[in-house]
C-alpha cells in the first residue's frame, strides 16, 4: 500500500495536476480574429466584450459566447408579395447591406437581429408600394430604397446595427402585366419606326424637290445667259459689218449687188419665208437692172 502511495505521490498526482493546470490554462486564454468580438458572461450576467487579440477569462466562471462578425454582411431576402395602390400584385426581392455596431445590443437587444431586419423589411415595403401605382413602382425604385433604408435606421439602431444599403434586385409584375407591356412597348416601337419612315421620306422629298428646283433654277439661269451672250454677239457682229460698210463708203448698185448675193442664204433659214425688202435697196435694184438693159 506504501508502494502504491509512493507511486502515486511520485507520477499520477503531478501528470494529474499538470492536466488540470493545461485544462485551465487552455479554457483561460481566447484568441479573438480580426473584425470579431466576443461577449463575456459572468455567471450568466452581462461581464465586458474582447476586441480582437489575446485575452484571458476565469474558467468556469466566465463564459465566452458565439463570436459576432464586425464586417459589413449582405443578405437577400426571398422575393415577397406587394401589393401596389392600384391592385396589383408585384414579386420584390431586396438586398440588405448592415454592419453590427454594438455587439452587446446586437445579442441582447434582439433575439435575432437578421430576422428582425427582414421582418421590418417586408412590412416597411409594404407599406411603401401599397402607397403608389404599379409605374410608380417599377420607376421609383431610389425613393422606395430612401425610405425602406429610414426606416431601418431607426429601428435597427437600438440593436447595435447600421443598414448601410437597401437596394430592390428585382420587382416582377404579374405575367398579364408583362404580357400587356410588352405590347404596349412593341407598338410603341412600331409607332416611332413609322413616324421615323414618314420623316425620312417626307425630307427625303423635300430635298428631290429643292433640287430640281435648284436645277431649273440653273438651266434657266445658263439658258438665259446664252441666249443674251449669243444676242451680244450677233448685236456684235452688226456692229461690225455696219462699221465694215460705212467705212467701205459703197454706193447703192455695190449694196444692192451684196444684198442679191445674200439672198440664198436668208432663203435657207427657218424663220419666216416673207422677205421685206428697204426702199433704199429696191432703187438700187432697179438701177442694176437698168444697167443691165440694151442701149444703156
Amino acid at each position: 500500500m506504501q508502494e502504491f502511495l509512493d507511486f502515486f505521490n511520485v507520477l499520477v498526482l503531478p501528470v494529474i495536476l499538470i492536466t488540470i493546470f493545461v485544462v485551465i490554462l487552455a479554457r483561460s486564454i481566447r484568441i479573438i480574429p480580426q473584425a470579431s468580438a466576443g461577449i463575456v458572461e459572468r455567471l450568466g450576467r452581462y461581464h465586458r466584450t474582447l476586441d480582437a487579440g489575446l485575452a484571458l477569462i476565469v474558467p468556469f466562471i466566465d463564459r465566452l459566447r458565439p463570436l459576432i462578425d464586425l464586417r459589413e454582411r449582405v443578405v437577400s431576402f426571398p422575393p415577397q408579395p406587394v401589393i401596389t395602390s392600384d391592385n396589383l400584385v408585384v414579386e420584390i426581392d431586396t438586398v440588405i447591406y448592415f454592419q453590427v455596431t454594438n455587439p452587446k445590443s446586437a445579442v441582447y437587444e434582439i433575439e435575432n437581429f437578421i430576422t428582425g431586419i427582414e421582418q421590418i423589411t417586408i412590412t416597411t415595403l409594404r407599406n411603401v408600394v401599397g402607397g403608389i401605382d404599379l409605374e410608380q413602382t417599377l420607376t421609383s425604385r431610389d425613393s422606395i430604397n430612401s425610405a425602406l433604408r429610414g426606416v431601418l435606421d431607426e429601428a435597427t439602431g437600438k440593436w447595435g446595427v447600421r443598414v448601410n444599403r437597401v437596394e430592390l434586385k428585382s420587382i416582377e409584375p404579374p405575367q398579364t402585366v408583362k404580357t400587356a407591356m410588352e405590347l404596349q412597348m412593341k407598338a410603341e416601337r412600331e409607332r416611332r419606326a413609322v413616324i421615323l419612315t414618314a420623316e425620312g421620306e417626307k425630307q427625303s422629298q423635300i430635298l428631290t424637290a429643292e433640287g430640281a428646283r435648284q436645277a431649273a433654277i440653273l438651266n434657266a439661269e445658263g439658258a438665259a445667259k446664252a441666249i443674251v451672250i449669243k444676242a451680244e454677239a450677233e448685236a456684235e457682229a452688226v456692229q461690225r459689218v455696219f462699221d465694215a460698210v460705212r467705212s467701205a463708203d459703197l454706193d447703192d448698185k455695190m449694196l444692192a449687188y451684196q444684198y442679191l448675193e445674200q439672198l440664198p442664204v436668208i432663203a435657207n433659214g427657218t424663220a419666216s419665208k416673207l422677205w421685206l425688202l428697204p426702199s433704199e435697196l429696191s432703187g438700187a435694184i432697179e438701177k442694176i437692172a437698168g444697167a443691165f438693159r440694151p442701149g444703156k
